[in-house]
């Protein structure tokens, strides 16, 4: 029994969180703790019934003693109203003994009825801690899942990262790829062959003649007499 409250206070006094820490799986370990608990529960309930029951027993052998202690008074008063000193003599005397017997009786119950209600009140303590137990446990569970939660979540945002960070070096390739494009065509303008100027200037008197010009001319040298 003592096993038993000693495991309890210590479980109920554990830094639960610290505990928790170093578990693989924390759930699994907290519904363990109340497994364990559970059924040290249970033997305490057993314990308890075990006590209740010694604490009637007791009563009820110190209330037969009480009411054989009463009886014996009666007879007694009896047989001296019947005249009969010696029989009431014997029936006093057994009242002595019960008496006596009567005593332990009395410290017995008395013991088993304090040993009761500490039972009870400690059983009834431990179904409350349980229940705290109870709601805390449905807490630190909530606790896991929005853990779990959020490194799904830091775990999907990595990724995106990932991603942000491969487009930032395909960026950079397409730089490369159009700074590479603009040096080529750079370079093949300055390997064209340069052009002659005689071949202009070919081009420019085999411009074909512009007969409204040839016509004005025609006109402006005849009146200027050439």
């Amino acid at each position: 029994m003592a096993n038993i409250l000693k495991r309890f206070k210590d479980i109920m006094s554990a830094n639960i969180n610290a505990l928790l820490d170093k578990a693989e799986d924390p759930e699994k370990m907290i519904d363990q703790y109340i497994r364990d608990i559970e059924s040290d529960l249970g033997k305490v309930k057993a314990e308890t019934a075990a006590v209740m029951a010694s604490e009637t027993r007791a009563k009820r052998e110190l209330d037969e003693c009480l009411a054989e202690m009463e009886k014996m008074q009666n007879y007694a008063q009896k047989a001296l109203l019947a005249g009969n000193e010696k029989d009431a003599r014997a029936f006093l005397e057994k009242k002595v003994k019960l008496g006596e017997q009567q005593t332990i009786l009395q410290k017995n119950y008395e013991l088993a009825a304090a040993n009761a209600e500490k039972m009870k009140n400690m059983h009834d303590k431990l179904v409350r801690d349980m229940q705290d137990l109870e709601n805390r446990r449905a807490a630190v569970k909530s606790k896991i899942a929005v853990a779990k939660t959020q490194e799904k979540m830091n775990k999907l945002g990595s990724g995106i990262s990932g991603a942000g960070e491969a487009m930032s070096a395909f960026d950079k390739m397409e730089e490369k790829a159009n700074r590479m494009l603009d040096e080529a065509e750079a370079l093949s303008q300055l390997n064209a062959p340069a052009e002659d100027p005689v071949e202009d200037l070919m081009e420019k008197y085999d411009e074909k003649e512009s007969p409204q010009v040839e016509d004005e001319l025609a006109a402006l040298k005849e009146k200027l007499g050439l």
